[in-house]
C-alpha cells in the first residue's frame, strides 16, 4: 500500500503549503510499503537498539528505549516483526499503552553506520509465544504486523562509534549484576527479583 496525497491530514498539509512541499510530500509517501525489502530486514535483523512511541489512554504519547544484543529483533516475515520484553523499572507504561492502543511507531537508528528506519504497525503481547525460548530473560513476546515501513533521510544523524554493550542485557549461561536503583528499591521489588536478596 503506497500514501497517497489525501491521506495527509490538515496539519500536516498545512506545513506541507507553507513550505511548498506538497508534490515532494506526495513523491516521499509512495516510497512507504507495508512489507520490509531484503535490505530493511538485514538493517533491523542487526540492530541493537530502537525507539518506541505508543500512546496512553487518554492519546497523550510517550517514547520508549528498548535494546539488546545484536539479533534481539526477531524478522518473523515481511509484514511483521518481533522483539522480547525484558525486566524493567515495573511501571510498565509503554507495554500497558499496547494493551490500551496497540497501534505502535518504531525508529531504528544506526548511529555507527548513519541510517535509520521508520515502523508503524499493530502489536500483540503472548507471554506464551513459540519465540519465548529464543530469549534468555524475556517476560513476552511483542510482535508488530507492519502498516507502513519507510526509509528516513540520515543526514541529520550523528556519527558514533560503539564502545560497549550493556552488561544488563540477559544472556545465557551469564548473570547480569544488579542495578543500583533495584538495590535502593529493594523492599519495593516483586517477589521472586533476585535483587531483593542483595544479589
Amino acid at each position: 500500500m503506497s500514501a497517497k496525497v489525501h491521506d495527509f491530514h490538515d496539519g500536516n498539509l498545512h506545513f506541507q503549503e507553507r513550505f511548498g512541499t506538497v508534490k515532494l510530500a506526495e513523491r516521499v509517501a509512495q516510497r512507504a510499503s507495508e512489507r520490509l525489502k531484503k535490505e530493511q530486514r538485514e538493517f533491523i535483523e542487526q540492530a541493537d537498539m530502537f525507539f518506541m512511541a505508543t500512546c496512553d489512554h487518554r492519546g497523550l504519547p510517550t517514547c520508549s528505549y528498548k535494546g539488546g544484543d545484536p539479533g534481539f529483533i526477531t524478522v518473523v516475515d515481511d509484514g511483521c516483526i518481533a522483539f522480547p520484553n525484558y525486566d524493567g523499572n515495573g511501571k510498565y507504561q509503554s507495554m500497558g499503552n499496547l494493551l490500551k492502543n496497540p497501534n505502535v511507531g518504531l525508529l531504528f537508528v544506526d548511529f555507527v553506520g548513519q541510517a535509520r528506519l521508520r515502523l508503524q504497525g499493530v502489536v500483540s503481547i503472548d507471554e506464551d509465544d513459540e519465540l519465548m525460548a529464543k530469549y534468555e530473560g524475556a517476560q513476552f513476546i511483542v510482535r508488530v504486523a507492519l502498516t507502513e515501513v519507510y526509509p528516513n533521510c540520515a543526514r541529520y544523524v550523528h556519527k558514533y562509534d560503539l564502545v560497549e554493550r550493556s552488561v544488563y542485557v540477559p544472556r545465557k549461561n551469564a548473570s547480569a549484576p544488579t542495578p543500583e536503583w533495584k538495590r535502593e528499591l529493594r523492599d519495593y521489588l516483586p517477589e521472586g527479583d533476585p535483587a531483593r536478596s542483595g544479589d
